[in-house]
């Protein structure tokens, strides 16, 4: 495989370890044969032809604001044909008025019950699926467990039973959450895994797995190096 190119942008909210989750996901792929550019300004999405030019774009960045100059050679970047990936509130979280970035990634968090620490299983949907072959069946998570305001069109590889912990929805019953999912936006395939609240989530086995075979299905690098 020719080498990709991925550029990952961490910033935002510090209470996610953005710098350290930008690490990990960069060594990732560089195993996996990829050269990485990492940047700590959303300014790096400024030049919509050097974004074009890649294969992968990993924002991580809660919260925070994006003006429509870095926005839209975003967008415009991944309707093109670049792939963009990435986990938890890193990239599901961001710039929380910017509706067209949230239609693109295919979801948005909205609540997490009982905060951090709880106990809950993650449960794989489509095991055939690239990202999913090498995961177990199911397997357990200490953390936040993320409820999210999801797009219907995505491809669901992964879920979480809710209730866990007790909250306003509860009297709702019980339902199956998206953890995982996968979908385009324009030509560009767009990956996300909702599992990563800190660093040492992110490096769970299981979890870094999800998110190295997610990374590179969005690239187009199902077949690495």
């Amino acid at each position: 495989m020719a080498d990709k190119k991925a550029l990952i942008v961490w910033g935002g909210w510090n209470g996610h370890e953005p710098e350290q989750v930008a690490g990990i996901f960069k060594e990732a792929l560089e195993r996996s044969g990829f050269s990485t550019e990492v940047s700590d300004t959303l300014d790096a999405f400024l030049d919509v032809e050097k974004l074009k030019s890649l294969d992968l774009i990993v924002p991580i960045w809660t919260m925070g604001k994006i003006s429509n100059d870095q926005l839209k050679p975003l967008l415009e970047a991944v309707r093109s044909g670049v792939g963009i990936g990435g986990c938890h509130g890193g990239m599901c979280d961001s710039f929380r008025e910017a509706t067209e970035y949230q239609f693109m990634t295919g979801g948005q968090w909205v609540a997490h019950p009982g905060n951090d620490g709880v106990e809950y299983t993650v449960k794989i949907t489509q095991p055939d699926h690239f990202i999913m072959q090498t995961s177990p069946a199911e397997f357990g998570v200490k953390s936040e467990q993320y409820y999210m305001h999801v797009d219907p069109a995505v491809q669901v590889l992964a879920t979480t039973r809710f209730p866990t912990a007790d909250g306003p929805h509860v009297k709702n019953g019980e339902f199956d959450m998206p953890v995982v999912w996968t979908k385009y936006y324009g030509e560009g395939r767009v990956f996300y895994c909702s599992l990563g609240h800190v660093a040492n989530v992110v490096a769970q086995p299981e979890v870094l797995e999800i998110c190295t075979r997610g990374l590179q299905w969005a690239a187009h690098a199902e077949n690495p190096a």
